[in-house]
């Protein structure tokens, strides 16, 4: 009796892949990051003034507004779900000295910013305040300077301070950007000895001395301050990756509650062993140099701008950040409800 010969095996594979991927809701189901609007932690640069909108040239589409208008951008953030924003002044240059007093008045642009949107909002929003002299020196550093030379400890006293009338404005979460040494736990103890024990500390613990800064720079002013000078003598050399770690270990030992790596794209691995080596809550920022590449290519018409955005979000969460800072943050609010974005 003959039996009809069975098919030969060709040379295919029995796991094959594709199979999750044919279907949009086969992807939606299997994928392990998502990206939401409560993720994101919108920076907002305030100007003195009212009814002021000034652009930002080497940002196009941000702005820097005055506080009216800036209210304004706060209500559109909580509107679509974003959870945070992070406020940078610009201080007017005949406020700028060489000691930086101003970072200290009470009734600065910062602390101003930060009382007018929580009498407005309350607790409806996340407000994060830099603590940094930057935005408030005669030479665009972040310290004080003696000899030509950064000092720390110095600075640490100011920086307290400072953090101390955030706090009272009504900021939830301080934010120091100086990389100093031994200024998170300074800071932490400032804080509590004023009675703002629930303040968060988010530290600028892997803050690099990259060439992506530039356009903050200019959106705050300081560019012109700081002329030729670098910050290599006290934020982090781009080689390095190790560093990052004791870093983070230092502030988290200090106080910290969430660390945070900048800039973005470019150190990724260094978010992925942060995230794997102390598995604490991570943010990252996608700084004004990425946002004005992206910008820029989009508007040439080189890049999908929709696309790579989220496409560039998306990654820093797949590489374990649990919050980004990004100047992309409302139009990818708008983006992930389908609707289209208008700069305002």
């Amino acid at each position: 009796m003959s039996h009809p010969s069975l098919p030969v095996r060709g040379p295919f594979p029995s796991t094959r892949m594709r199979r999750t991927r044919r279907h949009e809701w086969v992807r939606n189901l299997v994928r392990e990051n998502t990206l939401s609007a409560e993720h994101l932690i919108w920076p907002l640069f305030v100007c003195e003034g009212e009814g002021v909108r000034e652009a930002v040239p080497s940002m196009p589409g941000v702005n820097r507004y005055s506080l009216d208008l800036c209210l304004e951008q706060v209500a559109r953030a909580i509107e679509y779900g974003i959870s945070a924003i992070a406020l940078f002044p610009k201080t007017p240059t005949s406020k700028k000295t060489a000691q930086a007093e101003e970072a200290t008045n009470p009734n600065n642009l910062m602390c101003s910013a930060l009382r007018a949107i929580r009498d407005r909002f309350g607790d409806q929003i996340g407000l994060v305040a830099d603590v940094a002299l930057d935005p408030y020196t005669s030479h665009g550093h972040d310290g004080l300077v003696v000899n030509d030379y950064v000092v720390n400890d110095q600075t640490i006293d100011i920086l307290c301070r400072q953090a101390v009338v955030q706090a009272e404005a009504g900021a939830s979460v301080i934010a120091p950007s100086d990389m100093m040494d031994g200024r998170i736990g300074s800071i932490r103890n400032a804080l509590d000895d004023s009675g703002h024990h629930e303040v968060l500390l988010m530290s600028y613990a892997a803050k690099y001395a990259s060439a992506f800064y530039g356009p903050f720079r200019d959106a705050v002013g300081s560019a012109g301050s700081l002329g030729k000078a670098t910050k290599k003598t006290y934020q982090m050399d781009p080689a390095a990756s190790d560093e990052a770690l004791h870093e983070v270990a230092l502030d988290l030992q200090e106080g910290a509650d969430i660390v945070m790596v900048k800039p973005g794209m470019p150190y990724l691995d260094i978010v992925r062993r942060i995230r794997d080596t102390f598995a604490v809550p991570v943010a990252i920022y996608q700084v004004s140099g990425e946002y004005a590449m992206l910008t820029a290519a989009a508007q040439n018409g080189w890049l999908d701008r929709r696309s790579v955005v989220l496409e560039s979000l998306l990654s820093m969460r797949r590489a374990g950040a649990n919050m980004i800072l990004t100047y992309f943050a409302l139009e990818v609010a708008h983006y992930l409800k389908g609707e289209e974005y208008v700069a305002g």
